[in-house]
């Protein structure tokens, strides 16, 4: 039990590397960062830190095996997020004010 407590106690201590309010952004775009440079890019940044960088893999339309491996900052991730709810708001306002045919 003690060694279970003392595992969690330094998963908990952050790295001390570089400190997180004095990163920058990424000076180039996170796509196209190698693993190892986004690696090093994190490294002592929390998870939830802005410019942490996380990437995923996105099914391409039309193929059953192609994936697109997508890389964003935390707050571009959530930009985008944001934006394509505001998208599907406007889309459903703009279904439900649509004009009806009332010839036939």
């Amino acid at each position: 039990m003690l060694h279970i407590l003392t595992v969690l106690a330094l998963a908990a201590t952050p790295a001390a590397s570089v400190p997180a309010d004095d990163r920058t952004p990424p000076d180039k775009a996170p796509s196209s960062m190698t693993n190892s440079e986004i690696k090093t890019y994190n490294e002592g940044l929390a998870m939830t830190h802005p410019y942490y960088i996380k990437c995923r893999k996105i099914e391409e339309s039309g193929s059953w095996v192609k994936k697109a491996r997508v890389c964003r900052t935390n707050e571009q991730w959530k930009q985008a997020w944001a934006q394509g709810n505001q998208n599907a708001r406007d889309t459903a306002e703009a279904m439900t004010r649509a004009p009806v045919n009332s010839s036939n």
